[in-house]
């Protein structure tokens, strides 16, 4: 069948605020021209980011009331833990509050300075946690990645050449763990390949070294191998899953994407003494063992939401309804990071602004203008993001997609402000920012236009 459709019933709803151009003007400034700090109730559609903001099912909400809050060794606990070891193979599992929160016992325990992590590319919070360790973080994606027009069907591997030349560079013993991002974030939501993950871990093999994923998309990626990598078509999705961790030797998981919950996360490894030392900091600032910062309940949506993004008819739905907008979007003539991504879409912001240059933030300028013209809120992934000590190869703006959210006509409405933003990009003004902190600027800091 042509037509994508949701697999799910709509059981509860949300009104959507409306709001006029003038209400939004006075809303973009408010917030100095940088939407995560706009009011949600002033987003008609909010694409910022598909972290913690889809939607649980019938399923969830009833481990929600199944949850069990005693403070230690509560039950919720034991079948979250049971999930993720049948689903990973994993004996050692920690629950967080999200995953960064994973990211900075790991990289608190592993990193330093002097050491360098290497990955395809670090996002946002995972490279702020590498450098507040005072270790480097340095991405090693492939040529092709860099190139949006390139349909190469996993530009989110690593540069495995590249990995055995940093680490003839610095040496091994410089490097605490390598690290896979599935899928790529930053490269825009790129998957990687079984085979290149086997790549990475026979070199890992060779030097001595652990591999890590950041596997907050685990299950896009798997389905992205079972439809483009040879030999895999045939394989459940689960079981692609289940590979792709047994490569590994750790993993840190935001539960807010592919676990298809608001809050939580996990952190994985086999490693004993490993383990042993991040539980000790894990109870020292998230929680006990058997809860690690969060509810019962929210256990307990974990463990269905992980049972849940497994669904075949769920993923294909999913990665169908992403490459809609995708593709609907080069036919007007908008360039974005083809081919299209799993939970997002990038659009090319130089190509949407070439009369704006890279240090004017061409990504702020289009987000600002999508805003402006319908109401959407989407997120600049570039120099405003990246680009505070070295400037990005690409100038991006990401159309996350929440989870079970949105339906076609809603991506239908987002195409319409599209193509009339696109008919006056010529309009847009470069950016400058005004006030920033000191790390990851891009969610606090205010700009003004040039």
């Amino acid at each position: 069948m042509r037509t994508i459709i949701e697999p799910f019933r709509i059981k509860s709803v949300e009104p959507i605020h409306m709001t006029t151009p003038e209400q939004r003007e006075a809303c973009l400034r408010k917030a100095h021209f940088n939407l995560f700090l706009l009011k949600a109730h002033d987003v008609l559609i909010d694409l910022l980011t598909d972290s913690g903001t889809g939607a649980m099912s019938s399923e969830q909400w009833a481990g929600v009331m199944r949850g069990d809050e005693s403070y230690a060794g509560a039950d919720s606990f034991f079948r979250f833990e049971q999930v993720m070891q049948e689903m990973t193979g994993f004996a050692h599992v920690l629950p967080t509050h999200q995953g960064r929160a994973s990211e900075r016992i790991l990289f608190e325990l592993v990193g330093g300075p002097g050491k360098v992590v290497p990955n395809n590319t670090h996002f946002d919070t995972t490279l702020a946690n590498v450098e507040h360790s005072g270790a480097r973080a340095v991405n090693l994606p492939i040529e092709e990645a860099g190139d949006p027009k390139n349909r190469h069907p996993f530009k989110g591997n690593m540069d495995v050449r590249a990995l055995e030349a940093l680490i003839d560079q610095v040496g091994a013993s410089a490097i605490p763990l390598v690290m896979l991002t599935v899928t790529n974030n930053s490269g825009g939501g790129q998957p990687v390949s079984l085979e290149n993950m086997k790549q990475v871990r026979a070199v890992c093999d060779r030097h001595k070294l652990p591999l890590f994923l950041d596997a907050c998309r685990f299950a896009e990626n798997a389905w992205f191998i079972k439809q483009r990598q040879p030999g895999q078509q045939h394989r459940p999705v689960s079981a692609i899953v289940r590979e792709m961790f047994e490569l590994a030797d750790g993993a840190t998981i935001s539960a807010k994407k592919d676990g298809m919950v608001n809050i939580g996360g996990v952190l994985l490894m086999k490693d004993v003494a490993l383990f042993r030392r991040a539980t000790s900091l894990l109870i020292l600032t998230e929680g006990y063992v058997t809860y690690g910062g969060l509810a019962g309940r929210d256990l307990e949506a974990m463990a269905q939401g992980f049972r849940e993004v497994l669904r075949e008819d769920y993923l294909q739905y999913r990665i169908r309804s992403t490459a809609y907008l995708g593709e609907h979007l080069l036919k007007m003539g908008v360039q974005i990071i083809e081919p299209p991504g799993g939970h997002a879409v990038y659009v090319d912001a130089k190509a949407f602004c070439p009369h704006i240059p890279p240090e004017q933030f061409p990504g702020q300028a289009v987000v600002c203008g999508l805003y402006r013209t319908g109401g959407i809120r989407a997120c600049e992934i570039g120099s405003v993001m990246f680009g505070k000590h070295a400037r990005p190869k690409m100038e991006l703006v990401r159309l996350a997609i929440p989870r079970r959210v949105y339906t076609q006509s809603h991506i239908d409405y987002v195409l319409e402000v599209f193509e009339e933003l696109h008919a006056k990009r010529h309009t847009l003004r470069g950016m400058k920012i005004v006030e920033e902190p000191e790390a990851l600027r891009h969610f606090t800091a205010k700009f003004a236009e040039v």
